[in-house]
């Protein structure tokens, strides 16, 4: 039988010896301490010494005034997470005028400006998630959204949805690198 060794007994785990290893002891200690320096180097320890992210969660007034529950973007070390993004015009509820092209354009805009609020820009997104109420106007959308990147154009995806927020046409988020 194939699946069966030499000695006609199935091994499922094998033993690790680290007297019988090929590699020295010093060399496996080298690579745990750095693998423990590197997770230390991107994480912190809190009161309990538990480790964690540099995480930061960012509100403007805009969002605060609204009374939204969530936050506009968190950063965890060098990236950010938007939120997903409606077409409202800032500070209001209100959806920009021009069906799914006037949303587009106005969520592209409000990606734009919480994106440089935070050091980022649109060159920095490397993922994009695109909800559309209707999936037939994803040509339509993409016509807008790939004027706001030009040359680097990020990961995505794009799905039909059955109800967004505030009866909006297309609501983004996206996920950006900080310098």
């Amino acid at each position: 039988d194939c699946c069966k060794s030499r000695t006609n007994r199935i091994h499922l785990t094998p033993k690790f010896d680290l007297k019988q290893a090929d590699m020295p002891k010093s060399f496996i200690f080298v690579v745990f301490v750095a693998v423990t320096l590197s997770a230390c180097q991107m994480s912190g320890t809190d009161e309990s010494g538990a480790t964690h992210a540099h995480e930061q969660s960012v509100v403007y007034p805009e969002t605060t005034d609204l009374g939204l529950p969530f936050s506009d973007a968190v950063r965890v070390d060098n990236m950010l997470y938007l939120s997903g993004a409606i077409g409202n015009l800032p500070g209001t509820l209100e959806l920009a005028e021009g069906g799914i092209a006037g949303e587009t354009r106005q969520v592209m805009e409000n990606i734009q400006a919480t994106l440089e609020k935070d050091g980022s820009s649109m060159s920095e997104v490397v993922k994009c998630t695109i909800m559309l109420e209707n999936i037939d106007d994803w040509a339509a959308m993409n016509e807008v959204y790939v004027t706001f990147f030009p040359g680097h154009k990020p990961a995505r995806s794009a799905f039909g949805a059955d109800g967004l927020a505030i009866n909006a046409l297309v609501e983004i988020e996206c996920f950006a690198t900080v310098q």
